[in-house]
């Protein structure tokens, strides 16, 4: 068969049922052979499309995401994608065309050597020079995508290569030289997290992204409550907790609530499991967590220590350290402690104005209540994406899809094609922001065409709401290139795709077309113009500590 065609086998082999890509002639014999294949392919209107879709078919799936795409201009197209796959751990496999070998390094017509490119950005990358060396390769993308720390693995694919004849057999296993990921934590360190636990009398636990990925939700779970400790979240690790457990904290952070970043400020130990303490969460690092010892737990020994410096170090899969660790833990009552917390809470609450026409805090919060906290929610980035973060209850893990690392405008509207169409049996809402929505709207007609009952709503301020909210504080208040002195009327927009489109104001019209679209199926969108100087509160400035945060 062709390299095409064994490609096709390969995706097959590996349980891969949906793909998202784009066509072009250095990838014409992979696309052949997807002609003839059951493998379902979805047709996004732009590259980036494709492996932000991927991205949230990964995350609200726990599979990997594979997207497809062709040289040049096609495989540079992705490379957003990429680096917010690789940001945030996002298993993705990733298909380039390439021009044939004999052109590489010739400047060819639609060249680009995007494995070069793309090295900082993949957890690994593959040039494929030999046609009998494909299908091993895919194999070993697939392991490496899905093993250790997740990520994106990129195979370039030269279209003599796809073209060319092979005795198709896939390989069973895979061995990599060199890479060898720690599972288990080593038992003398696991004790030794036991002690200190059982020594502590103010534990605060900061569950991060490795623990939705591991699928140690309910591990965590047994820990708080074993030794009532109250849990924060980083932004990629909410649902790891139910929002609405007594011992949720919320998320941590320069935008996380009061209370949080107080219990983990004034916490004697900090429990850290996949976290990479990123500059969003410790705000200033020689102020974070002052008074406690930092046990971290993490698959990736290079995000120990580079931060923060632990007391005790743990390598290994957050979910199997936890198995191991949870039998060594004696329950008790840390009254005095939870008691504390709870005041955080009662002297902070998260809270804002209610005049003024229609709030974006009030949006999320009548999604969350009307939803039950039981949606996919996915957003785009900006401050819709933190007053998310705040106010909706999300009750499971994969509920809450977003761009956490890398920050990237443009991923909510695709990201949202991509977990619907790995999760139609669950409701999904995209909850966007002008901005972000304006970058990559094209692809409402991947939404159309693929009859995806999602519901946007679109946070609209005209403005580029977080660059202006950061103006504000820094710049004193110069308002520099954030206002749109045009923005389109989303609902008429909708309409001309055959979606439903709405434009609201009020609370009461809110509520009234809230209502009316969770009730039915079928994709709608809502435009909700909100006030334009509201702010995302709380806010951690430049060089404070997580305590000094302003509300």
């Amino acid at each position: 068969m062709t390299v095409g065609e064994a490609v096709v086998r390969c995706l097959e082999a590996e349980g891969v049922e949906l793909i998202f890509g784009y066509p072009g002639g250095a990838i014409l014999p992979v696309y052949d052979a997807l002609y003839r294949a059951e493998i379902k392919h979805v047709l996004v209107r732009h590259e980036q499309g494709a492996v932000h879709a991927a991205n949230g078919y990964a995350r609200a799936t726990g599979k990997v995401g594979v997207c497809v795409a062709t040289s040049g201009p096609g495989a540079t197209n992705l490379v957003t994608g990429i680096a917010t796959a690789y940001m945030d751990s996002v298993p993705v496999v990733l298909f380039t065309g390439q021009v044939p070998t004999g052109q590489v390094g010739t400047d060819a017509f639609q060249e680009v050597d995007i494995t070069g490119v793309t090295l900082p950005i993949t957890k690994h990358n593959f040039l494929v020079k030999d046609p009998a060396a494909v299908p091993s390769v895919i194999k070993k993308a697939f392991h490496l995508a899905r093993t250790g720390r997740p990520g994106p693995v990129l195979v370039d694919l030269p279209r003599d290569v796809t073209g060319a004849k092979i005795s198709f057999q896939y390989p069973e296993k895979v061995e990599l030289k060199g890479y060898k990921p720690t599972y288990r934590g080593h038992p003398t360190q696991v004790a030794q997290a036991a002690r200190m636990i059982s020594e502590s009398t103010r534990p605060v636990i900061l569950s991060g992204g490795g623990v939705i990925s591991s699928g140690a939700a309910p591990e965590v779970v047994r820990l708080a409550e074993t030794v009532s400790a109250p849990v924060a979240s980083t932004l990629m690790g909410l649902g790891g907790i139910p929002g609405d457990h007594p011992l949720s904290l919320g998320m941590a952070g320069l935008h996380g609530t009061r209370y949080a970043n107080l219990a983990i400020t004034n916490a004697d130990l900090l429990i850290a499991l996949g976290v990479r303490f990123a500059d969003r969460v410790t705000g200033a690092v020689e102020k974070f967590a002052p008074n406690a010892r930092v046990i971290h737990v993490d698959i990736d020994p290079a995000e120990i220590g580079k931060n923060v410096r632990p007391h005790l170090p743990i390598v290994g899969d957050v979910r199997r350290v936890l198995e191991a660790l949870l039998p060594l833990l004696p329950p008790r009552k840390n009254e005095e402690w939870l008691a504390a917390v709870e005041g955080y809470k009662r002297e902070y609450p998260l809270k804002y104005g209610r005049e003024n026409g229609l709030k974006p805090q009030y949006v999320v919060e009548r999604l969350s209540a009307a939803t039950k906290g039981e949606s996919i929610i996915v957003t785009d980035v900006g401050q819709h994406q933190m007053w998310v973060a705040q106010y909706y209850c999300f009750k499971h893990p994969r509920m809450l899809i977003t761009s956490g690392g890398l920050g990237c405008m443009g991923y909510g509207l695709p990201a949202a094609i991509g977990a619907k169409s790995g999760r139609p049996d669950r409701q999904v809402i995209l909850v966007c922001g002008d901005g972000g929505f304006q970058m990559t709207m094209t692809e409402l007609g991947t939404l159309v065409e693929q009859r995806l009952s999602i519901k946007i709503f679109i946070v609209n301020n005209k403005r580029l709401g977080m660059v202006r909210q950061l103006q504000e504080f820094y710049c004193d208040k110069r308002y520099s290139a954030v206002d749109f002195e045009f923005c389109p009327d989303f609902a008429a927009l909708a309409g001309v795709y055959g979606i439903s489109g709405y434009t609201v104001d009020t609370a009461a019209a809110f509520d009234t077309v809230l209502d009316e679209l969770l009730a039915k199926e079928g994709p709608a969108l809502v435009n909700c113009l909100v006030e334009p100087e509201e702010n995302v509160l709380p806010m951690v400035l430049a060089g404070r500590g997580l305590e000094e945060a302003i509300s």
